[in-house]
């Protein structure tokens, strides 16, 4: 029975992806990555690796969390050692924890290898911090898509308002606007600034700035990030273009 490592890529910068990722990655006798793994890491697995995509495109096209699951036992039987390559970190917001569980539980050896999370990378491509010194002492990390079997939202956004200085949020692109509304309802004025970042680190990559009255839907990929350190951040990312 072969070892599974599962591991994170960072964002689509590949340098920012960990040393030991890196080393993993050429050791790998069969890699599964998602879409928006950066394509340069995959020409640094060794030749003749099994290699599969297993990334979701928008609507959902892909194969299924069960497929996936179901390939990482296979090949772990079959291999000595199996890469799951996730974008960014595979345990914040992502299907990490629960590809060890099932691998786990049927006697697979795994291990976590973290990676840069997107949402502190995208922001960060632009000089915004989740935290400064005198603008903001805390952070939530918040998802806008969430399971719809659950039949319940578990992000209160209202609560949310008025419990942390910095939100940032994932996968938010097609529910911006009714979670703008929620922040306001909770307590967050109209004015407040919203930074939206697409595909950092990618070639089209781009960002948005506006307030949260403004906030509607946004381009999928992108990081949503709300509050006073989009203007401290971009303020600094201005006068770093002038410099560089």
């Amino acid at each position: 029975m072969g070892r599974v490592y599962i591991v994170g890529a960072g964002p689509g910068d590949p340098e920012l992806i960990t040393v030991k990722g890196l080393r993993l990655l050429g050791n790998a006798d069969v890699v599964l990555h998602d879409r928006l793994v950066a394509p340069e890491l995959l020409r640094r697995v060794k030749p003749g690796a099994v290699v599969v995509d297993v990334g979701k495109r928008p609507g959902g096209a892909g194969p299924t969390q069960a497929e996936i699951n179901e390939m990482l036992l296979k090949y772990a039987q079959l291999y000595d050692t199996v890469v799951r390559l996730h974008g960014g970190d595979p345990l914040v917001f992502g299907r990490g924890f629960e590809e060890c569980e099932y691998l786990a539980a049927r006697g697979v050896s795994c291990e976590f290898v973290p990676g840069v999370t997107s949402g502190f990378a995208a922001p960060a491509r632009f000089y915004i911090p989740p935290v400064v010194r005198g603008t903001a002492s805390s952070v939530a990390l918040t998802t806008g898509r969430e399971d719809p079997s659950k039949g319940l939202r578990q992000v209160d956004f209202r609560k949310l308002a008025a419990a942390v200085d910095t939100i940032v949020v994932y996968m938010g692109a097609s529910s911006a606007a009714e979670i703008a509304s929620e922040l306001i309802a909770g307590g967050l004025p109209r004015d407040t600034p919203v930074a939206v970042v697409k595909s950092a680190y990618f070639p089209d990559e781009e960002l948005r700035l506006l307030t949260l009255g403004e906030l509607g839907p946004v381009p999928n990929p992108s990081i949503i990030v709300v509050g006073k350190v989009v203007e401290r951040g971009v303020r600094l990312w201005e006068t770093a273009r002038r410099l560089s």
